[in-house]
């Protein structure tokens, strides 16, 4: 039997993983956590279908799975879900195996440095050139990091989407930083050149891994792309914390953002989501409304 808890995420919270922290979980909105027989519990934001009287939900962003794995995954057809009033459930799992559900879907393989080995020498020259340039990096914990350090991140970071064009999903508010960076398993790592900082990342910790979750380039820096740098200085904080880093990957697979990420790496993990279908009969008839959907689109009836 699942159940839908409105406590804010606070059954799945956990303070030792970023992804389960109070602080993410504020800065995302989560608004409820489902249990599943007390003994699986989801962080999720629940959501108002347009057009509609009904609710569905949606993990927040990032790796946040489960407040605990299971020792086999769990079959969603044979959990009772009628309690919880849902149409579907947009679950993001954590990085590699196992996984909280049977079946899913195998969205990517995110890059991971376990330690510097699996960067190519190219980069190791290009570093080395931007820290001839005058390039300096700063790691500072998140709940140090003051509103100067957090300034010079969030134009970085608004100056990469402006250029990207970014979906609205990633224009983050200046708060939103401020509420992420609360967490103890937060770090802010920052690229400076003649006392400006000029690129920043926000690296944290999950479930065994560092993982590196935003950054950005300002316009300014752009040929040095001090990124490099930056990827190198998180996986100098991974070596310190013991943790291997996962860069993440590509917007798609073999992009020019992928090859970079690769360069990088020695391995990589599997990263899966999870389509649950909690009312079969609604969800049929919230699609027969909607727009055709693309393939894989979940749930169709959002396309």
């Amino acid at each position: 039997m699942a159940t839908l808890v409105a406590d804010g995420g606070g059954a799945a919270s956990d303070e030792d993983n970023f992804f389960r922290s109070p602080a993410f979980l504020a800065a995302e909105d989560v608004s409820h956590t489902i249990d599943i027989a007390g003994a699986l519990r989801l962080p999720v934001i629940v959501r108002s279908i347009e057009g509609s009287d009904r609710l569905d939900a949606i993990s927040p962003y990032g790796y946040p799975g489960a407040s605990a794995q299971p020792q086999r995954p769990l079959d969603p057809g044979e959990i009772d879900w009628s309690e919880t009033g849902l149409v579907s459930v947009f679950i993001r799992g954590r990085i590699g195996d196992p996984a909280p559900f049977q079946g899913g879907t195998l969205r990517n393989h995110v890059h991971i440095a376990d330690g510097s080995s699996g960067v190519r020498k190219r980069l190791r020259e290009q570093i080395r050139r931007n820290e001839r340039r005058g390039w300096a990096i700063e790691t500072i914990r998140g709940p140090e990091a003051d509103a100067e350090a957090r300034t010079g991140f969030a134009r970085a970071y608004g100056e990469t989407m402006a250029r990207t064009e970014a979906a609205e999903r990633y224009l983050y508010p200046s708060e939103y930083f401020e509420r992420l960076l609360r967490s103890d398993r937060s770090w802010l790592v920052l690229g400076v050149r003649d006392g400006a900082t000029l690129a920043g990342a926000i690296a944290v910790a999950s479930d065994g891994y560092l993982h590196y979750y935003l950054g950005g380039t300002a316009d300014e820096a752009l040929a040095d792309s001090p990124m490099k740098n930056l990827f190198a200085a998180m996986i100098a904080l991974g070596e310190e914390l013991s943790l291997p880093v996962n860069l993440g990957g590509g917007i798609k697979l073999g992009d020019s953002l992928d090859d970079f990420k690769r360069g990088f790496a020695n391995r990589e993990a599997p990263f899966r989501t999870h389509e649950l279908v909690c009312d079969p009969l609604a969800y049929e008839e919230l699609v027969s409304k909607a727009a055709p959907a693309p393939a894989g689109f979940f749930p169709a009836y959002r396309a």
